[in-house]
């Protein structure tokens, strides 16, 4: 370890003792604090602990949890070279631990007080082992997470242990395929080291699951899919204290931005025979005691600090000194399969050695305190019941006189009676929404202001040791899940801390790229920085644009290219298009329109149909959405099957030929939910033409049926799902995604759905929300991978554009996002769309929902030839602030497109000819069921 100077320390120290925002720098000092400072640095942590314990309840409690540890395989795909759990077949009796064993294990927990059954095992070994193939094949399972989820279901089942799932990398999917069987997950960081990773002979060199970016995006999708998630650091495995310090900072963000780390352990290496490091020293005490400090001190006062017990020697005072505040799992029956040679202190004695240093040792469950009392979304309500047995209801932590006893894991029973504000679909043109915004519009969504970093990450610069700078203190902590991490004012000179960003340059999250076989790219790859900047309210123009000047030379150029060769501009000319305005503007949508007179002629089309968005409860938590409630919010609604059926019906009355059915991920429906919609309304209307489930229902109903996103894609069809609306596409570029939404699908999810959907037989639509806090390189490779998808599968039925609606968005309230695109940007936009999609995807439809009618005008003389349908009712828009109406009639439509001289024609979903009867009955009603209809007043 290097040294540093004794006044960098104190001056360190005085900026931690002042409450002051620590750099990487400044940590990185401090973890150097030896003697007398060391002694100042744990005495700051510790009051930094203590306020954090005050402000959630539980002032002078250090807490474990009681558990069982069920190695349910040794295998691993990867070759740490530390790891003494990892295996290889020949050392086994078997691949798996089988389900009996697991029972066993369980039940002898249960028996001796345990609730904590923790899952640990190697990173998806049948990837490495043909033994763990073979074994998982004869039994009946998919892979190594189907078996990890049966086998937590049958714990919970019959001994009433909460599962802790530790099965390593796990993708979005993933969680949520686990989420309903588990009240928490970890994994640890270890570091943020790619040197460690990447160099021939270091700890991680060789293991495909350590790499940093990808363990660092599994903490941030675990965040998004709201699980509460243990993860921390290992030290001593060859990393710096400047690598230490930086993987602090790295957690911190996920921390802020998601807040679903509910606690970081802080393990020192214990160097074990018969590995390749057998020879390295241990990590010395009291530097495992500066760094837990120093953790404390960058992370706050909200997350949960935990060091092992069983490898701290005697050492228990000082770790609760350094600010510690849990002890982890302890188990009374199994021993620490990671860390065989160091037994678990008995929790009589580790009572005593607590209380020696003044504190009282309290048993909490897998699941911490905050996210019991928090409830949805943290705790999926499948696992409510088995945490309510357990839990002390005022307090969160366990119950002493709890009884352990099996309940049954289901299904909810499909949750279809009606619910709520069931006529909002009509009041929202009448009475309106009841709130601008939700209650909890601080915190639901994760940290605004981690968020504003996200967005607009501040130049790396560390603060010099000599430096006395002061920067503001933070206001009060939070104690909800989800709430900023900062620290609770005391005394004026006593525990404050800001909460900066501080995250590594070098180990951003994996996104998408944008093409079908490579969608995981990160998201710098070859892309200018200036790509990532994302357009806030009141940026200059400029940035939206992305690379390329836009210079009028750069546009004549393009749309020269445009006309000569639509389909082959480059990224660059089509963004300086973007940016044509006057008559270049005008020369643009020229262009636009001849290629679709070319493509589908003059008929300007649209359809009779009818949106049903039979519940708005969803806990996925996208920011642009104005129309998701809690459950108990006042707009809140759940539409009984026979609703949902009667809608058709009197759609089908009406003269349509199409209900187009979304919903909001409502955590009591089961994921056969979805088949039982679609059959209803087959059944009540056989000709009706059901165009349902965005990839998001799709991914959801996958999850919770534990189905492949094929088998499910066939279950629907069978059920009557006709084709799939391509919506929660938004940007199809992560670094867009995650800030527009805290938990829907990533890209690639989205893509494989859609070409899944494609391959089964199932045609979809393709969308495109933009003018956010996106660029218009965004939109450009956004359009680009829907035309490389059609090119491949040819299941895209046509391209929609759907300009962002600001007023009510809750991105918007915070000050993030802009006000939506401005009209010369729908116009180039749309045009655009025409352009590059030529010869692909015929028809491009423009979105009256979100348009005013001239600007729909325009841009039906600038290369679009559909406006979609006359919905009937149009809840989603109108509840983020549209002020065009929740319908159309077949009138007001055609009245619209008069002035253009182009002839309009009623369409099907195919865009095929309605049958006479269908035109003679929407032809009847205009087009819009009467039960919608708005009232005129008399004159």
């Amino acid at each position: 370890m290097s040294l540093v100077s004794d006044s960098a320390l104190r001056r360190a120290l005085a900026r931690a003792r002042d409450g002051k925002a620590l750099d990487v720098t400044e940590a990185t000092v401090l973890l150097h604090a030896r003697g007398e400072h060391l002694d100042a640095l744990l005495e700051h942590a510790s009051r930094v602990r203590d306020a954090g314990l005050q402000a959630a309840g539980r002032e002078g409690i250090i807490t474990y949890s009681r558990k069982v540890f069920i190695p349910l395989t040794r295998l691993c795909r990867d070759r740490c070279g530390y790891c003494t759990f990892a295996t290889a077949p020949h050392k086994l009796p078997a691949p798996f631990l089988s389900p009996d064993e697991v029972l066993e294990i369980a039940r002898q927990g249960a028996a001796m007080g345990c609730k904590e059954a923790l899952f640990t095992l190697g990173d998806r070994p049948e990837d490495r082992w043909h033994q763990a193939r073979t074994w998982l094949d004869s039994h009946g399972y998919d892979d190594t997470l189907s078996y990890v989820r049966a086998m937590a279901i049958r714990v919970l089942e019959e001994t009433g242990l909460l599962p802790h799932l530790n099965p390593g990398v796990l993708g979005w999917r993933d969680l949520q395929r686990l989420k309903p069987v588990a009240p928490s997950m970890g994994m640890m960081l270890e570091t943020t080291s790619r040197r460690l990773f990447e160099e021939k002979g270091q700890a991680h060199y060789g293991s495909p699951d350590k790499d940093p970016a990808v363990r660092l995006r599994v903490l941030e999708d675990a965040g998004r899919t709201n699980v509460p998630f243990t993860t921390g650091i290992l030290i001593g495995i060859g990393e710096t204290v400047e690598d230490r310090a930086e993987s602090l900072f790295a957690i911190r963000r996920v921390a802020r931005e998601y807040g679903g780390i509910q606690e970081v352990i802080v393990q020192n290496f214990r160097a074990k025979p018969d590995t390749a490091m057998r020879g390295l020293p241990d990590a010395d005490l009291k530097e495992l005691a500066a760094t837990i400090a120093v953790a404390r001190l960058v992370l706050g006062p909200r997350v949960r600090i935990q060091a092992p017990p069983n490898l701290v020697d005697s050492e228990y005072e000082l770790m609760i000194r350094a600010g510690i505040d849990d002890w982890g799992g302890v188990s009374p029956l199994t021993p620490d399969h990671v860390n065989p040679e160091r037994p678990w202190p008995q929790i009589s004695l580790l009572e005593s050695r607590t209380a020696s240093a003044g504190f009282r040792l309290r048993e909490r469950l897998t699941i911490y305190p905050e996210y019991v009392l928090a409830g949805e979304p943290w705790l999926d309500p499948r696992l409510t019941a088995h945490v309510a047995a357990l839990a002390d209801p005022a307090t969160g932590l366990a119950r002493e006189d709890a009884v352990l006893r099996g309940l049954p894991w289901q299904e909810p029973d499909g949750g279809f009676a009606a619910s709520g504000r069931v006529d909002l679909h009509v009041e929202v043109d009448t009475a309106g929404r009841t709130h601008d915004r939700r209650d909890d519009f601080d915190h639901v969504y994760g940290d605004w202001d981690a968020l504003r970093d996200r967005l607009n990450p501040a130049p790396a610069v560390h603060v010099a040791p000599t430096s006395t700078d002061e920067q503001p203190a933070a206001p009060a902590p939070e104690t909800r899940p989800g709430g900023s991490d900062r620290v609770v004012e005391r005394r004026a000179s006593d525990v404050r801390q800001a909460s900066g960003s501080g995250t590594p340059g070098d180990v951003r999250q994996a996104s998408g790229s944008g093409t079908p076989g490579d969608v995981r790219q990160a998201p710098g790859s070859g892309t200018p920085s200036d790509v990532r900047q994302a357009p806030g309210s009141g940026t200059p123009s400029d940035v939206r644009q992305g690379p390329g000047s836009g210079t009028p030379s750069d546009v004549r150029q393009a749309l020269r290219r445009a006309a000569a060769d639509p389909a082959g501009l480059s990224d660059a000319e089509a963004v300086a298009l973007l940016q044509a305005d006057g008559g270049a503007l005008d020369e643009l949508a020229a262009i636009a329109d001849a290629l679709r007179r070319q493509a589908v002629g003059d008929d300007v089309t649209y359809v009779v149909n009818r949106n049903i968005n039979f519940t708005n409860v969803c806990y996925t938590g996208c920011r642009f959405c104005a129309f998701a409630q809690r459950r108990t919010d006042a707009d809140a609604y759940t539409l009984s099957l026979d609703q949902v059926a009667d809608r058709a019906e009197e759609a089908w009355q009406a003269g349509a030929t199409e209900v187009c059915m979304q919903g909001g991920i409502h955590p009591d429906l089961p994921g056969t939910a979805y088949f039982e919609l679609a059959k209803a309304i087959k059944a009540r209307t056989p000709g009706m033409h059901v165009h349902a489930f965005s990839p998001m229902e799709v991914i959801n109903g996958a999850s919770r049926t534990d189905l492949s996103i094929r088998a499910w894609l066939e279950a629907a069809k069978e059920a009557g799902v006709d084709s799939l609306p391509g919506t929660a596409a938004e940007i199809l570029d992560d670094d867009v995604r995650w800030v527009l939404t805290k938990g829907k699908l990533p890209t690639k999810e989205w893509v494989e759905v859609i070409t899944t959907a494609h391959k089964v037989g199932i045609p979809t639509t393709s969308t495109m929300m933009y003018g956010h806090v996106d660029n218009h390189l965004h939109w450009v490779r956004h359009i680009k991978l829907i035309r490389r998808i059609q090119e491949e599968t040819g299941g895209f039925s046509e391209f929609v554009l759907l300009p962002f609606v600001h007023t009510s968005a809750p991105i918007y309230l915070a000050g993030i996002a802009r006000p939506g695109p401005t009209a010369q940007e729908n116009r180039a936009v749309h045009a655009l769309a025409r352009i590059l999609l030529h010869g692909a995807i015929k028809n491009i439809q423009c979105s009256w929902v979100k348009l005013r009618d001239d600007l729909c005008r325009q841009v039906l003389q600038g290369g679009v030839n559909d406006l979609g349908g006359t919905l009937m009712e149009e809840t989603i828009s109108r509840m983020a602030g549209s002020e065009n109406g929740s319908y159309k009639t077949i009138s007001e439509l055609r009245e619209m497109v008069e002035v253009t001289g182009r002839p309009v024609r009623q369409r099907t979903t195919e865009y095929g000819t309605p049958t006479q009867e269908r035109l003679d009955a929407s032809r009847a009603s205009d087009g819009v069921c009467k039960s919608v209809r708005r009232v005129l007043p008399m004159a």
